[in-house]
């Protein structure tokens, strides 16, 4: 395995021993929570996982509900009235995404043709219909929701992965959403090969490192992970 190059999530290729361990502590690393139950004088120390993996990653999925449920495991609970409008907001979309699916034909992200995600092809392109989610509001819920139900082709982007990409964007570029591409193309062997390991897709392994290497949270997951793998 090679080192992933991504501009996206630094100046610096990421060693793969350093990509392997990141992923291993997003999914497994888990952080220590005193608990002491309400009414309570006693507590304990738990364990509970220290990112997303559990309640994202492996949630069940397939409609609307356990899709969102699936979002707000991943950035938070929203309100009643937020909560109402991403619900709205995948039954709007959905026309444009079943749309994208179809003209995707079975291939994942990855394997898209550059003009898919090319202001040159469009209209009618998945870039364009990308571009028209980003639009909505409450995106990181939204985008969320739509890569939980397709993790091999609707990128997943929230507001800290969005700053990430936005500097990287070139001319022609359909959105940010061709960043994502360009990084998945360029080191597609790689990505293959941790995805076999880990079993997120490329996909979904792009979002992971450039959100744990934005957030600063990489050395941290990366600690964790060579800790599980002793």
């Amino acid at each position: 395995m090679r080192a992933l190059v991504l501009p996206s999530a630094g100046p610096d290729p990421l060693p793969p021993d350093v990509a392997r361990a990141a992923v291993r502590g997003y999914q497994g690393g888990r952080r220590p929570l005193w608990f002491r139950p309400p009414g309570t004088r006693d507590g304990r120390w738990v364990e509970l996982p220290a990112f997303g993996w559990a309640r994202f990653d492996r949630a069940a999925g397939g409609s609307d509900d356990a899709d969102l449920l699936a979002a707000e495991g991943l950035h938070g609970r929203l309100d009643p009235t937020a909560h109402a409008a991403v619900a709205d907001a995948l039954v709007r979309v959905r026309p444009v995404v079943d749309a994208a699916v179809e003209r995707a034909a079975g291939r994942a992200f990855g394997e898209l043709p550059d003009d898919e995600l090319s202001v040159l092809g469009e209209p009618g392109t998945v870039g364009a219909a990308l571009r028209q989610v980003q639009r909505e509001p409450h995106f990181p819920h939204l985008s969320a929701a739509l890569h939980h139900r397709h993790p091999a082709l609707v990128p997943h982007v929230d507001r800290l992965t969005r700053l990430q990409l936005l500097p990287h964007v070139e001319e022609g570029d359909s959105d940010l959403h061709a960043v994502v591409h360009r990084e998945l193309r360029a080191n597609e062997a790689a990505f293959a090969e941790l995805s076999a390991e880990s079993g997120l897709t490329p996909l979904r392994l792009h979002d992971v490192l450039v959100w744990l290497s934005g957030s600063l949270r990489l050395t941290h997951a990366v600690a964790l992970g060579r800790r599980g793998a002793q």
